[in-house]
């Protein structure tokens, strides 16, 4: 893979791992909560972001991202799922995207794709398509450490860990955060408290 695509791959790749670091931290029951605020649930999130990836990037180069099976305001109906089904929808999405990435070239970037029948550079959808999906992935590690609250496994450096990580000289590389995360997320779900964090 080229380096320019190769780097845009890693930081998808890492916002895919934070994701799925916070879903691994909930139960099925806990993933269709909405916040105290209202909003959408991680499913409804799940499901949009699936969407929109599935849609933007199945037949990437050839086609509309918007595609006409696409339905968005039926990603934000509730639903009830289990963490299995949502997984499923979210792999879905995230298999086109990475799919269609793995094909590219750093020359290809400055080529052309179209998204509801306007003209964009791939390097301009790719940078949108990362802005918005990680944009809609703090959402999703919001809800869950809100879900969570005092049993929420931190996905970053830890309030008080700043200078020890410091020290370290840690990789701060977007493939040293993935794998970090992927660690994470395998771990199952720590039991419901109602302490606060």
């Amino acid at each position: 893979m080229s380096p320019h695509v190769e780097a845009i791959a890693d930081e998808f790749t890492r916002y895919k791992a934070l994701g799925e670091a916070a879903i691994a931290q909930l139960d099925d029951d806990e993933l269709g909560l909405i916040g105290s605020d209202g909003g959408n649930s991680i499913v409804a999130i799940v499901w949009h972001v699936a969407g929109n990836l599935e849609s933007r990037f199945a037949d990437f180069r050839t086609s509309d991202g918007e595609k006409p099976w696409r339905d968005r305001d039926d990603e934000f109906v509730l639903r009830s799922v289990t963490k299995s089904a949502l997984l499923e929808k979210w792999e879905r999405g995230w298999r086109a995207l990475l799919a269609a990435i793995s094909e590219l070239t750093d020359a290809d970037l400055l080529q052309t794709v179209t998204i509801r029948r306007q003209q964009l550079r791939i390097d301009q959808a790719l940078q949108r398509s990362l802005a918005h999906t990680a944009y809609h992935i703090g959402q999703i590690v919001f809800l869950a450490k809100q879900i969570r609250s005092g049993g929420w496994r931190c996905l970053s450096i830890p309030l008080g860990g700043s200078a020890a990580h410091n020290a370290r000289g840690a990789d701060e590389s977007a493939k040293a955060h993935s794998r970090m995360l992927d660690q994470a997320h395998s771990i199952q779900p720590p039991p419901t408290t109602t302490s606060s964090s």
